[in-house]
């Protein structure tokens, strides 16, 4: 992987669990093209890349910088 620089940093359990996806998708559309922004989180994020994959398709990059076992980073990008 190539060192990114990240528009934003989001840690998610810092977000009450109900606005978190809703403030992540948000943070998200806010990119610029090109941008990326990390989500670091207690478990996998993998039930929100499928959500992603749904409501984003073709349009993000995911890239997984840590995979647990307490802590997991994420890359997402918007394509250019």
């Amino acid at each position: 992987m190539s060192e990114k620089n990240f528009a934003v940093k989001i840690h998610a359990p810092e977000i009450e669990p109900r606005y978190r996806h809703p403030k992540i998708f948000e943070t998200f559309d806010g990119l610029q093209p090109g941008e990326f922004m990390e989500l670091s989180n207690d478990h996998d994020p993998r039930p929100l890349r499928y959500q992603f994959m749904i409501e984003r398709e073709g349009v993000f990059t995911w890239e997984y910088l840590e995979e647990g076992p307490s802590m997991w980073r994420v890359a997402i990008g918007k394509e250019a």
